[in-house]
């Protein structure tokens, strides 16, 4: 049995899923990011008793196809940008339509819908907290972070961080305080 988990946006995420699922005597078969499966179907009381220790911690189980399948479109845009070592030379319409199995304009619509945004500003506002991210470290340089995250040029990625930010990256970098948002918020 398989059941989805909002909120579920990093490796520490999985942890607290999986030890909560074992303190109440469930063992999952897997945990991933939003998607977690189970040999047998939960007792009922289980089942609130789960909802209720997953709310502490700031998620929610999902029911509803239309919530899973957007939550599921959040979990591979994090998990790409975020947890993916490689570079971003990817397709996003292909890769999702790929991943989920359905027609990209069928996932745009739905996530639009439920979300009031679109997926491509889902995925900006994704790799510009990867930006700020990159920039707190001072490892990269602002070429090197615009290649690892398919940016066309310095120019690019420094335009569309202004915009979404407000400030340049060169001025965040100079911030004392980094004005980071959590991934599960954006």
């Amino acid at each position: 049995m398989k059941f989805y988990v909002k909120n579920m946006v990093c490796g520490r995420c999985i942890m607290v899923v999986k030890s909560e699922l074992e303190k109440l005597g469930i063992f999952p078969v897997s945990v991933k990011l939003g998607e977690v499966e189970v040999v047998e179907n939960f007792k009922e009381n289980q089942k609130r008793e789960l909802e209720i220790k997953l709310q502490s911690f700031g998620f929610e189980l999902l029911e509803d196809k239309t919530t899973i399948l957007t939550e599921k479109i959040k979990c591979l845009i994090i998990d790409l940008v975020h947890h993916q070592n490689e570079e971003l030379k990817i397709n996003l319409s292909h890769y999702l339509s790929e991943q989920l199995g359905q027609d990209y304009s069928t996932l745009s619509n739905l996530f639009s819908e439920m979300q009031g945004i679109t997926i491509e500003h889902y995925f900006i506002a994704q790799k510009i907290e990867k930006v700020k991210e990159l920039l707190m470290y001072k490892e990269l340089t602002l070429s090197e972070i615009a290649n690892k995250l398919n940016y066309s040029d310095v120019a690019h990625l420094s335009n569309q961080f202004k915009k979404i930010t407000g400030v340049t990256p060169t001025h965040f970098k100079q911030l004392k305080e980094n004005n980071r948002s959590q991934i599960d918020a954006l």
